[in-house]
């Protein structure tokens, strides 16, 4: 989002050993001041390995992430965010920011990736009805309709923007009534799949925020995601604003309202956020 000229504000609980990913964040411009150290923790870790059809098996490491449920938006001062994004994260903590965000009038985004294994039914039937947005891969959406029961249709009706990320296929918006297809960018070597999904997503919600309509903010997202298959590791791509502006006309024509993500005219000289 960073990159796309959005302003994000992480809110996390992390360990006694984030220091250096601290001092990174705030080199390449992020905030970090609702991000809760918990001193006798260490701070979540996710390790992933893939095999060369990019299949994954994941190993995690709970730590600091353990006490995200003690902390809340209202008690941080973000009652007022535009959109909050419910990502992986302790269960109960999820939950209660779910019930949270209905209770201040906050739209809010559901992401339970990787924790749709950890959460029951019960736990999804309670986090969904009622988000702005709900994000899922193609395993991860039969997952939900299994766990909970309902068919396609009911959990359309249930939130007002279903986001389903499809891989290679691209991606599918049910929004509004409408079924928005988003076709995938070109990839020109995919190294790393991790990170994927959250470079899609930070594409999406920095468009959306931007006042982008739907087919538009899908290929931004689509474009976020390519950029990071290409590079090893999460937060290890980057580009200008006139090389992003030029890779989207690539993939899918020219797009004048892209000037709304950046604040500028993309051709025009900017300093570069290098992500590395």
């Amino acid at each position: 989002m960073k990159l796309l000229g959005a302003d994000p504000v992480v809110f996390a609980t992390v360990g006694q050993d984030f220091g250096d990913y601290r001092r990174w964040m705030e080199d390449h411009g992020l905030r970090t001041d609702h991000i809760v150290e918990i001193a006798d923790e260490f701070t979540a870790s996710f390790f992933v390995g893939s095999d060369q059809e990019q299949n994954q098996i994941a190993i995690f490491y709970t730590g600091a992430m353990a006490h995200a449920r003690n902390y809340s938006l209202e008690q941080r001062g973000l009652g007022d965010a535009q959109v909050v994004l419910i990502s992986p994260n302790d269960p109960g903590a999820m939950l209660h920011y779910a019930q949270e965000c209905r209770q201040l009038g906050i739209p809010y985004a559901y992401d339970p990736s990787q924790q749709i294994a950890r959460l029951s039914g019960d736990d999804l039937a309670a986090s969904i009805p009622g988000a702005t947005y709900l994000l899922v891969n193609e395993y991860e959406l039969a997952m939900v309709l299994n766990k909970t029961g309902w068919s396609l249709d009911d959990l359309r009706g249930k939130v007002n923007i279903l986001v389903n990320t499809l891989g290679k296929e691209g991606s599918r918006i049910y929004v509004d009534g409408l079924v928005v297809d988003v076709p995938a960018a070109r990839v020109d070597k995919s190294v790393d799949p991790t990170g994927a999904g959250d470079a899609y997503r930070g594409g999406l919600f920095a468009a959306v925020l931007a006042g982008l309509p739907w087919d538009v903010s899908g290929r931004v997202a689509a474009l976020c995601g390519a950029y990071a298959l290409e590079q090893r590791g999460t937060t290890s791509h980057h580009f200008t604003p006139a090389e992003f502006v030029s890779r989207y006309a690539s993939n899918f024509g020219d797009e004048p309202r892209l000037d709304h993500l950046f604040g500028v005219i993309a051709d025009e000289p900017v300093e570069e956020v290098d992500f590395e």
